[in-house]
């Protein structure tokens, strides 16, 4: 079994391969020169994508280069949409074209448009508005269809709102009194994939170095690294139900704020005017070059900020401003059941012990943490750190038993790395380890329906990515 995965994912490879060098005799002398100075390699289950040049350049260089990828995603998506509400993913691409494009960015908006053609040159077809559906999805998905699906009379799952594990300390807090932060992601096994090291240089703004979900001019997953020197992570704000149709996506402000923001203040002001509430985060932020570390909650109504340079602050989905916890969201701060409580207090226990001495090291070893707070033992299950719903046997919370969902990732940084703009990414789980698709849909055929769409995550290595990567 093991030797035939190897030849599929190799006959893949050379498949893919053979296509784009036949499509690539196809493109113009100016696409041939926009591609010359991008570069795409994979190692440690991550694609290490380079793109650079004005919004058309970068994104067709994205386009061309991902296409496979990003119509995988595309695919991903619209199955289990289609799934989770019996309507078609026709259906809400065309609510994407309604609710967000006329309120993108529009230099994102050419950058978008630029993948649509590169994409194209590749052989695969998509459309402006679909690629924003697979950029906002979450904002669709997960606040504006809540919020008229009762109208529909559509009796679709509630999606879980509270996902990622993340802490930022700096001054007294760490070993060298500079910034540390670390980050993983909590999603579904069958979510669009964010093993993409986004490293992109624009012909305005600053250079960007991100993780990212496969086809996002953003974030998503949201872990990134400037040439300005701000660094940065979020968490989910849970159960948060507000949402403005009429606002600007979120996905489009991160963009833009990442990109031109040359300090936390300027990035938190972009991420606030026009806020629709859709994806609403608590950010945790850093500047290397004065070792002030903030935290920006971002509700619809109400937006929690602190700033500081000496302490911490930790992400584990539980708004820290009163005024968001008590009017934006419908979850207790205190149930400990819940995965987001659980953490919260793990956190803070975490930081209270290790005061002094965080480092990369240490903060590895956190994103990676198996404590369960309400069991009170070493247990990998909903709610530590490392989540791992799939081998949780009780309904913890919101989640159902053997939930497929998790820690995807694990990624880590301090202000030495961030300067030289580079981080430490580990692809799979933060702890290393292993998830076979086949195995736990055999054991759980209660979710068969994700046949095709879930994926098997072997154990890897943490490894270190930089700006400016060539292989």
């Amino acid at each position: 079994m093991k030797k035939r995965m190897v030849v599929l994912i190799l006959t893949v490879f050379f498949c893919s391969s053979w296509v784009l060098s036949q499509t690539y005799n196809q493109l113009t002398n100016e696409q041939k020169e926009w591609l010359s100075q991008a570069n795409r390699h994979e190692k440690a289950g991550w694609i290490y994508l380079h793109i650079e040049g004005n919004p058309e350049e970068r994104g067709f260089q994205y386009g061309y280069l991902l296409a496979n990828e990003i119509n995988e995603s595309i695919r991903i998506l619209s199955v289990s949409w289609e799934y989770q509400s019996a309507l078609k993913w026709s259906w809400l691409v065309q609510k994407a074209g309604e609710i967000l494009s006329k309120k993108v960015d529009p230099e994102n908006l050419r950058e978008i448009n630029g993948m649509v053609t590169g994409m194209k040159a590749a052989n695969i077809s998509t459309s402006q508005d679909e690629l924003i559906a697979l950029n906002g999805f979450m904002e669709l998905i997960d606040y504006w269809f809540p919020s008229v699906k009762d109208s529909m009379k559509i009796n679709s799952p509630e999606t879980v709102k509270q996902s990622c594990s993340s802490f930022i300390a700096t001054g007294s807090m760490t070993s060298d009194g500079g910034i540390v932060l670390g980050h993983n992601t909590h999603a579904e096994y069958f979510s669009p994939p964010c093993n993409l090291i986004l490293d992109i240089v624009p012909e305005k703004g600053h250079h960007m170095l991100m993780q990212a979900i496969v086809g996002f001019i953003h974030s998503g997953t949201d872990f990134f690294v400037t040439d300005a020197g701000l660094v940065g992570s979020e968490t989910t704000i849970a159960d948060f139900f507000p949402f403005d149709k009429n606002g600007v996506p979120e996905f489009s402000r991160m963009r833009t704020a990442t990109q031109y923001a040359s300090s936390i203040d300027e990035w938190c002001n972009i991420m606030k005017k026009g806020n629709n509430g859709g994806y609403a985060n608590a950010w945790l932020l850093g500047d290397v070059n004065t070792n002030e570390i903030a935290r920006l909650e971002l509700g619809l109504k109400y937006i929690g900020f602190e700033k500081k340079k000496d302490g911490f602050f930790t992400g584990s989905n539980v708004p820290e401003d009163l005024r968001i916890l008590r009017f934006e969201v419908k979850r207790s701060e205190t149930d400990i059941r819940f995965s987001s409580v659980a953490r919260r207090v793990r956190w803070k226990t975490l930081m209270k012990e290790y005061a002094g001495r965080i480092n990369l090291e240490l903060a590895e070893k956190f994103e990676a943490d198996h404590f369960d707070t309400y069991l009170n033992k070493e247990l990998p299950d909903c709610r530590t750190l490392c989540q791992h719903c799939d081998l949780d046997e009780e309904r913890s919370g919101p989640y159902l038993p053997f939930t497929p969902d998790g820690a995807l990732d694990g990624k880590v940084l301090d202000s030495k790395m961030a300067k030289q703009m580079s981080f430490v990414a580990r692809w799979g789980s933060s702890c290393g380890m292993p998830f076979n698709a086949k195995a736990f849909l055999k054991a759980h055929p209660q979710y068969d329906w994700m046949t095709g769409i879930i994926k098997d995550r072997p154990s890897q290595p943490w490894t270190t990515f930089k700006a400016g990567e060539t292989k």
